[in-house]
């Protein structure tokens, strides 16, 4: 059975903002456009009712600067009435102070304008695989299900590339990688490839630095610690 809509409530005062925000949903699978709110007051009566109604949104995508209240108050009422909703604020503001605020109000992305829909649309995708990575039933989760959910939100860096490392070699590591559905360390990537332990070291760690890569401490082993690496992958539901 597919997964149902992502339920999305545009919480935007400008008309024009309104509609382009309406239109990039359209165009995404898996989110439906649940309806629009011009002001703070107006999108939390919203969400009460669509509550109410058996309908809840799953995400508001939430201006920052409405006529009534600003998007931090309106975030805080939300969780105050107990409607944990997910917010992705955005905003024109590039204050430091409100995007701390916005981190302690619970939101899980922040999109600043202007912005294009390829941005929309990856920061879309983004919180659509953190849904999946944690699912919607309550279930036992380890902590690599709460790493891999939360990686998830971040997009990948574009890091320059470090002298001596290899095209052909990094998609082997990363051929290597996408393979195992477990973890692998560094001496595994040297049994496989044939390559030193420093060398197979290197590219893991460029792969982990960059977020394509989860890289965490392996324990149990004798001897010095070692890290291990695992291909960042969406679990199937």
């Amino acid at each position: 059975m597919p997964d149902p809509d992502i339920r999305v409530l545009v919480v935007e005062d400008e008309a024009i903002a309104a509609e382009a925000h309406a239109a990039y949903l359209g165009r995404l699978a898996g989110f439906v456009h649940a309806g629009t709110a011009r002001d703070g007051h107006s999108a939390l009566r919203s969400l009460a009712e669509a509550e109410s109604a058996g309908q809840s949104i799953d995400l508001v995508l939430m201006d920052m600067t409405l006529p009534d209240l600003h998007g931090l108050d309106v975030s805080r009422r939300m969780r105050a009435a107990g409607l944990m909703t997910d917010i992705i604020a955005i905003t024109a503001v590039r204050d430091l102070t409100i995007v701390r605020g916005a981190v302690a109000a619970g939101i899980v992305q922040y999109l600043i304008k202007p912005f294009t829909y390829a941005t929309f649309a990856q920061k879309l995708g983004q919180y659509r695989d953190f849904r999946l990575q944690l699912g919607t039933e309550s279930r036992v989760t380890s902590q690599s299900d709460v790493d891999l959910a939360f990686a998830s939100l971040r997009a990948p860096a574009e890091l320059p590339r470090p002298k001596g490392l290899a095209e052909g070699t990094l998609s082997a590591v990363v051929d290597f990688l996408k393979e195992h559905e477990s973890p692998v360390s560094s001496s595994e990537v040297t049994d496989e490839l044939g390559i030193s332990r420093v060398t197979a070291r290197r590219y893991l760690e460029y792969l982990a630095d960059t977020g394509t890569v989860l890289r965490s401490p392996r324990y149990g082993t004798p001897g010095r610690p070692e890290n291990e690496y695992a291909w960042k992958r969406i679990p199937r539901p």
